[in-house]
């Protein structure tokens, strides 16, 4: 081997280590489990069926979806805005409304068809893998599953550099990914447990890293 041979790979795995370095990226060690993270109340969205009973007016109550701008109609009350609020928020306004035609209306507002929490709780796999979707979350699903469902990586995925995206906080925080520890070597370290919303993204191999 020359000595041009020997200083360019030394240069690329300089170069390897000094992006990896400076990438960023929390270790797997950080990856908060799915099932420590608290659940967030239920909103109401666009496309969910509501049903609303209000106690002895059964004439008052529906079941109807949330339209697109957000509202639902209901007798007596006309258009009111449902979306972005709790059922039990919804029935103390209903309740409240209510109240200025009948007496001491009591309200209960379920949620019986979620069509929206199924779309948010999605997980999308973009990038390198054979077929990019998004999939409806299941408890229990895992990085591999998910990977799997999409056919697997193609010839050019960088495999040990893939990122999973998750909303923490309000804020989307990344986590690294070794699919090819995963895939080839069974190594299941970085084979963590999915939640609602999750994004894994796997990117394509770079010359400059070295990857071939």
């Amino acid at each position: 081997m020359t000595i041009t041979t020997l200083m360019r790979a030394g240069l690329i795995a300089v170069l390897g280590l000094f992006i990896t370095a400076c990438s960023g990226l929390p270790s797997s060690a950080e990856m908060p489990p799915a099932s420590e993270l608290a659940a967030d109340p239920y909103e109401i969205g666009v496309g969910d069926t509501v049903s609303i009973h209000v106690w002895r007016n059964p004439e008052l109550g529906q079941t109807i979806v949330v339209r697109p701008d957000g509202f639902i109609s209901l007798p007596l009350m006309g258009d009111v805005k449902a979306e972005g609020k709790m059922p039990e928020d919804l029935a103390a306004e209903i309740s409240n409304t209510l109240g200025e035609y009948i007496r001491t209306p009591e309200v209960t507002v379920m949620v019986t068809d979620p069509l929206s929490k199924e779309f948010r709780n999605r997980i999308r796999v973009t990038g390198q893998v054979a077929s990019p979707q998004s999939v409806a979350f299941q408890p229990g699903m895992t990085v591999l599953d998910v990977v799997l469902m999409a056919g697997g990586v193609t010839d050019f995925a960088a495999d040990s550099r893939a990122i999973l995206h998750r909303q923490i906080e309000g804020e989307y925080k990344s986590f690294g990914l070794d699919l090819e520890a995963i895939l080839t070597d069974g190594d299941m370290r970085t084979n963590h447990s999915l939640q609602p919303g999750d994004v894994i993204s796997v990117p394509r191999k770079q010359l400059f890293r070295g990857e071939l």
